[in-house]
Parts: structure tokens; C-alpha cells; sequence
């Protein structure tokens, strides 16, 4: 059974504290006002190809080209947040996606907008908005504090469902009374809110010691991170669990609205601006779920109240009863995806942040995409009310796997400040920066009686150095000494390693180095370059 946990000396912060700064606030605002204009043109472009022949598959092809080039880029785009600087890289990717809005803007008000060209734009509109993810995610730490990250996660969470309830209402109308071409010019205009957003924000300038690391290494470094970092692994594990079943409403929410209900497309409008309405309340009660809830508990009652809400959508006959379920299950879908996203945010360090949430950002993607497809083929072969009722089932399972498979509960002295707190190398000679493989060794000296203290903690340690950079990690025994045991990890290159000293030491992997500290002959660490034997 899960432990109710509260925590009487943590008052709890309101969702909306993050909206105290001026920064944040505005590009709140702007992100809300662009979100509106990325779902009007949703509208505008299925409107233009409506008409036209193929019609059926054209109009499908819109949501594949806006998210397909999401699920393509999404790691590249956060190997590149984390190399550039994130406000520039935002800045040229809304300056450029505006540019392409303007195009399609004008071409179709030209009557120039042919299937093709349509299509073409929406894909490298797509491609912007894979860029700008993993970048607008990993800023969100630099404009609030760490306790309101969950905050500002709900918010964001929030803003994106405002814009996928009332954008297409808005486009509905806009459509009907003056063609597509508007929509498509203020999707434009949405665009310039944001850089307009950026410019106001005056992010600090971090000095660097250090040469950037290059592309392919930092996509090596980053898929070491999360291969080291079982609580990264498992909010990964848990969204997958989690959006994999609960597509499958998304999905078939226009089947139910039709074939059980009776209702047009009107209604199926309604039925999206409930779970748009239970986002926003979620948001709006998540202060209060947080300081009664962990983490944990808080991602298997989503999870079961969200499989209720798929069983009853799929039996029930009366609007009224599915509206007020489709409520619960946006204010279930917020909680989720706002516990996992802040979760990730609180457990990434600044260097590697952006890769990491472009690799959570991926699979929430897949889920859906992939689950879409998936529950769309069940339902065809079974029906929509069976393949909803499975997904109910595997919600209830995803709930019931939080005891076995529970995310990292935080504690006061998690901290992942950067720290370079390791001596400096003693060097005769210095490498030049792509020299390498790096093998580096430290000694230890540990008594007989300590030794099974001593290596469960170096088990910690050996995460640590995985996760900032090493390829390799053993620790050995001599056996030519009675207690002398050696480190040994290998890092890629001299540039590699000197990232390790200055930039992805935290706070936290020294407090498990701490824990063998007491058994550290000295604090030199013996580093040995790779060379090439000449024959």
C-alpha cells in the first residue's frame, strides 16, 4: 500500500509563484500566445486540403508533418541547447519559424499554396519547434527557483493545453468568416511574441574556461549520462508507461464523440475543451495534490483516475457524464506530465540538461505517436469501446508498478550545483585537448573489515564518474599489497576529462565521494594519455 507523505515544515508554493517574475511571465505569455497560433494552424492547414482530392490521407499527413521532424531532431536539437547559448538558439529558431508562418502566410492568400507546399512548410515549421524544445525545457531553471520548478512545470503543461482547447475554436471562427490565410498570419505574429519575449530576457553571460565539446561527443557524454542514472531511466520508464495507454483517449476521443455519442463535430470540440478545462484546474489544485502527495503517489492516482476516465468514456451513453470524466482526465494528464517533467528537471544538471529533456521529450513523442497508431489498429479490429477498456486496464497496471518502480523522492540536501571541487592535474607535459583516451587511477587504502562499506559506496562513486564522462570504470585490488585497491575509469580525450574537473562535478557526487574519502591514500589521481606505439 502507498504511505501517505506529508511534510509539515514545507509550505507548499503556489502554481502561479512562478509568474512573480517579470522574465518568466512574459514568456509565459508569449509561449501561450504562440501556442494558440500553432493550433489555428493546425485548422487552417487541415482547411486548406479539406477540399482538395485525397483529401482523407492529405488531411492526416498535416499532424504527421508537424510532429515526425520532433521525433527526428529532438536529441540533436538537445546536444545543441546544451552546446550554444539557449537564448541565441531560441532566438533564431522563432525568428526563423515566424519567417516560414509569413511564407505560408502570403502564398496562401496568393492562392499559391499547393498540397505540397503546404505540407513542405508545416514540415520545417516542425523542425523549428523540435529545435526550440529541448531548449525552452532546460531554461525554465534559470528563470525560477528550484522549489517552483514544479510550478513552472504545471504552468507550461497548462499553457499547452489552453492552446490545444481554444486555439482550434478560435481558427474555427477565423476560418469560416476570412479564409486560412489569417490564421496562417497571426500564427506568424505568435512567433514574433516570443522573440519579441526573448529579447526582453537578459540572460547572464557564463564564462568558459573550457573549449565547447563537439557535437558527437556531447551526444556520447549525454547518452552516458542517462545510461548511468537509474532515476533518469526510470521517469523515462514511467512517462512510457504512463502516455503509451493514455493515447489511446487522444486517439479515439473522435470515434466516441461519433459512434457512442451521437455528436458532431461541435461536440468533439466540447469533449477537448473539457480535458482543456481539467488541465487548467489541475494546474490550479496541483499546490495543494503536491503537499498531501510524493511524486509517486501523485503519477499512480493520475493514472487511475485517467483509466476511469478512458473505461467510462468507452460505456457510458450520456454527454454530461463523459464531459465530467474527460474533466478529471485533463486535470490527470496535467498532474502527470508536470510531476515527470519537473522530476527531470530537478534530477538534470546544467550541462547535460537540455539532452536529457530532449530524450524525455522523445519518448513522450513516441508514446503517443506510436500508441496512437497502435490503439487506432486495436479499435479496428475490436472496436473503440474494447481497445479503450484495455487501456483502462494498463493504466491500472502503470498505477499498481509505482510500488515496484517508485520516482526519486528528493531530499533537502540534493544539491546539483556545479562543483569542481578535484585537485588540479600535476602536469610536466600538456596534452593538446583531442588526446586520449584519459586512463585515470586513484588509490585507496582500506582495512579488511572495511571493505564491503568501501565498495558498496564506491558503487555510488562509479555512477558518478559514468555519468560525467568516463567510458570505462573498475576499481581493482592489488594483490600485491594487503589492503591497496585502485580506481580506474578512462575518459575519450583530454578536453573530455577537463569537462569532468570544471564543469559536471556537482555538489551531490561530492557528497558520495565523501563516503571514501576516508579510505583516499592522498588526493593526487595519476593520469595516464593514450599514445600510438611506432613500430
Amino acid at each position: 500500500m502507498l504511505s501517505r507523505v506529508t511534510t509539515a515544515a514545507a509550505k507548499p508554493v503556489s502554481t502561479w509563484a512562478p509568474l512573480r517574475s517579470r522574465v518568466y511571465r512574459a514568456l509565459w505569455i508569449a509561449q501561450l500566445v504562440s501556442n494558440l497560433g500553432t493550433w489555428m494552424q493546425m485548422v487552417g492547414a487541415q482547411w486548406v486540403l479539406v477540399d482538395g482530392p485525397n483529401a482523407a490521407a492529405l488531411v492526416s499527413f498535416v499532424q504527421t508533418a508537424t510532429t515526425l521532424p520532433v521525433m527526428i531532431l529532438a536529441i540533436p536539437s538537445g546536444v545543441l541547447a546544451d552546446l550554444l547559448d539557449r537564448r541565441r538558439l531560441l532566438l533564431g529558431a522563432q525568428t526563423t519559424m515566424a519567417v516560414l508562418a509569413i511564407t505560408l502566410a502570403v502564398t496562401t492568400a496568393a492562392g499559391h499554396t499547393t498540397p505540397s507546399v503546404l505540407l513542405t512548410l508545416l514540415f520545417l515549421l516542425g523542425c523549428g519547434q523540435a529545435v526550440v524544445g529541448p531548449a525552452w525545457q532546460a531554461i525554465q531553471p534559470e528563470l525560477v527557483p528550484r522549489d517552483q520548478i514544479p510550478s513552472a512545470a504545471a504552468l507550461g503543461s497548462m499553457n499547452m493545453n489552453i492552446g490545444r482547447a481554444v486555439g482550434p475554436a478560435i481558427a474555427g471562427v477565423l476560418v469560416a468568416v476570412s479564409g486560412p490565410a489569417l490564421v496562417f498570419a497571426l500564427n506568424a505574429v505568435s512567433f514574433a511574441a516570443i522573440v519579441a519575449a526573448l529579447l526582453f530576457w537578459r540572460r547572464p553571460r557564463v564564462a568558459k574556461d573550457l573549449p565547447s565539446e563537439r557535437p558527437l561527443a556531447a551526444l556520447q557524454a549525454g547518452s552516458r549520462f542517462i545510461k548511468s542514472a537509474p532515476a533518469i531511466r526510470r521517469v523515462l520508464l514511467r512517462t512510457a508507461l504512463f502516455v503509451a495507454p493514455a493515447s489511446a483517449l487522444w486517439a479515439l476521443l473522435p470515434v466516441i464523440a461519433r459512434n457512442q455519442l451521437g455528436l458532431g463535430s461541435s461536440g468533439y470540440g466540447l469533449m477537448l475543451g473539457a480535458l482543456g478545462v481539467g488541465a487548467v484546474l489541475g494546474a490550479l489544485g496541483l499546490a495543494r495534490v503536491r503537499a498531501l502527495l510524493s511524486p509517486t503517489q501523485q503519477v499512480a492516482v493520475a493514472a487511475v483516475v485517467f483509466g476511469i476516465a478512458c473505461g467510462g468514456t468507452a460505456l457510458l451513453r450520456v454527454e454530461a457524464l463523459v464531459l465530467l470524466l474527460l474533466v478529471f482526465a485533463g486535470a490527470s494528464w496535467l498532474l502527470t506530465l508536470s510531476t515527470m517533467n519537473a522530476t527531470m528537471q530537478l534530477l538534470l544538471p546544467g550541462w547535460v540538461r537540455a539532452r536529457g529533456l530532449s530524450v524525455y521529450l522523445l519518448v513522450f513523442m513516441a508514446g503517443q505517436a506510436i500508441g496512437s497508431v497502435v490503439w487506432g489498429l486495436a479499435a479496428g479490429a475490436y472496436g473503440a469501446v474494447t481497445a479503450l477498456l484495455a487501456a483502462a486496464v494498463l493504466l491500472g497496471v502503470c498505477a499498481v508498478s509505482t510500488i515496484w518502480l517508485p520516482l526519486r523522492q528528493f531530499t533537502p540536501g540534493f544539491d546539483l550545483t556545479p562543483h569542481a571541487y578535484w585537485p588540479e592535474p600535476q602536469l610536466v607535459v600538456e596534452p593538446d585537448p583531442d588526446d586520449g583516451p584519459v586512463l585515470v587511477l586513484k588509490d585507496y587504502d582500506v582495512p579488511a573489515d572495511k571493505v564491503p562499506e568501501f565498495l558498496a559506496a564506491m558503487s555510488f562513486v562509479g555512477r558518478s564518474r559514468q555519468r560525467t564522462g568516463a567510458m570505462e570504470w573498475r576499481v581493482y585490488r592489488d594483490v600485491g599489497s594487503t589492503d591497496r585497491y585502485v580506481e580506474a575509469f578512462v575518459v575519450r580525450s583530454w578536453s573530455e576529462h577537463m569537462q569532468q574537473h570544471k564543469v559536471r562535478l556537482t555538489a551531490q557526487d561530492l557528497t558520495r565521494e565523501r563516503a571514501v574519502s576516508e579510505f583516499a591514500h592522498d588526493e593526487t589521481l595519476t593520469h595516464l594519455v593514450s599514445v600510438e606505439p611506432r613500430p
